[in-house]
């Protein structure tokens, strides 16, 4: 082991989701908030800013503006006040179109039913999930890539989601991707069947977020992958998709994963299939985006001649000559003191591992290979499926290193089943 720095890069003129965010009275405001603890002071989620902010009543009821700004008026979603709890804006010229429903809540096909009497937890548990799909969406949105509804934008080609919940006389409900339809199981809301599920698969890991990211990402293997040029070059990462899916997942549900998974794939689920492989690394490569953009939003330092730390280097790369290689490189390296250094945070604590993964050579080529992608995808500024302006103010991921101490940020703030 060697002590290393990794490369000093300036920040470039691209984008990041801003996780930390000011109401106007100068104090703390946070992701799911709708009111400003402090003061009082409305707030809605703009998806086209990707910025949480402080609104101000207008003289029509329900209709507001930003607080800065007394141009465009915004409806607040219709699920505001339903168990959803939902705080994202909906501009008040699209609010009839979409029945009020933000570009997050317009995404859902079928919700829990709140009335029914044998679950009258659904309402809390639908809360919990729509919080995690939003943090999804914001987070698709930031990095440039289409989100639409199957059922009202894009009937082709969108993405619906059903939140359903087995019952004791039915089917099992099986989380998974199925031709742009992804279904959740609600009871991967409730934490102790969470965790319950997670010891008896012998998984270091596995969250709501972590489902979304995983299923989504089997998502744009179809959108993305599926019959275009890119579809070959997967092939050769990643395997050919056309083995037999359920024959490989019964192998390894009967006999477990491959031992030498841990040398070739970032998780033991990887190892099934090429689908799975890809989806596995999909949800890493979005682990590790939205938390290098927390970590930098809230200004996090890291003095990396603290840390033994052997980098990784450019031959591991999947195009080492690509402009874009000695940024993904930094910002891989940066992960990687941060995750080691929030894993020291979290056995301090007495929990889990922040991140109980290890990147092996293989995956991080197969990581910088849906970064390449994700860059080659990224939506026109006239994509917005209701014709407005660019999804976001900036649209790729900023992979300039987290702040050093002499760099720190003033801003505060066929159906797969899934394993991630």
């Amino acid at each position: 082991m060697s002590t290393n720095t990794t490369p000093s890069l300036t920040n470039a003129a691209l984008g990041q989701a801003v996780r930390t965010y000011l109401c106007q009275c100068g104090g703390p405001i946070f992701f799911r908030n709708s009111t400003c603890l402090a003061c009082c002071t409305p707030l809605g989620y703009h998806p086209e800013k990707a910025r949480l902010l402080p609104l101000k009543p207008v003289e029509k009821s329900d209709t507001w503006t930003l607080w800065d700004d007394d141009g465009p008026t915004y409806r607040r979603c219709a699920n505001l006040h339903t168990p959803a709890a939902c705080n994202w804006l909906v501009p008040s010229s699209l609010e009839p179109k979409h029945q009020g429903l933000c570009r997050a809540c317009r995404l859902n096909r079928t919700i829990p039913d709140l009335a029914d009497p044998k679950h009258l937890d659904n309402g809390e548990l639908w809360g919990r999930v729509e919080l995690a799909k939003r943090r999804l969406i914001s987070a698709l949105l930031v990095m440039g890539l289409p989100v639409a509804s199957r059922e009202t934008e894009d009937t082709k080609r969108g993405v619906m989601f059903d939140f359903l919940r087995s019952e004791s006389k039915g089917p099992h409900v099986m989380t998974g991707h199925n031709d742009g339809l992804i279904t959740l199981n609600i009871a991967e809301a409730d934490h102790a069947h969470r965790e319950a599920a997670r010891q008896a698969m012998n998984e270091p890991y596995r969250t709501l977020v972590g489902h979304f990211r995983h299923e989504i990402g089997h998502y744009y293997w179809d959108r993305l992958v599926w019959d275009t040029p890119w579809l070959e070059k997967f092939r050769a990462l990643f395997g050919d998709e056309n083995q037999d899916y359920a024959a490989s997942l019964k192998e390894s549900y009967e006999n477990g994963p491959r031992p030498d998974w841990p040398q070739h794939f970032v998780s033991a689920y990887a190892s099934i299939h090429p689908w799975e492989d890809w989806a596995e690394c999909w949800a890493h490569y979005m682990h590790m985006v939205d938390t290098v953009d927390s970590a930098q939003s809230f200004g996090l330092t890291i003095d990396s001649s603290l840390i033994e730390f052997t980098p990784f280097t450019a031959d591991w790369l999947y195009q080492c000559e690509h402009p874009d290689s000695e940024r993904f490189l930094a910002f891989l390296n940066r992960w990687t003191l941060l995750t080691m250094m929030l894993n020291g945070m979290s056995r301090a604590m007495g929990q889990h591992d922040f991140y109980p993964f290890a990147l092996p050579h293989e995956a991080v080529t197969k990581l910088h290979f849906i970064h390449l992608l994700v860059l080659a995808s990224r939506e026109p500024a006239d994509s917005d499926p209701d014709g407005g302006p660019a999804p976001i103010e900036a649209a790729t991921p900023d992979f300039s290193p987290i702040a050093s101490q002499s760099q720190t940020q003033s801003s505060i703030s066929a159906t797969t089943p899934h394993k991630n």
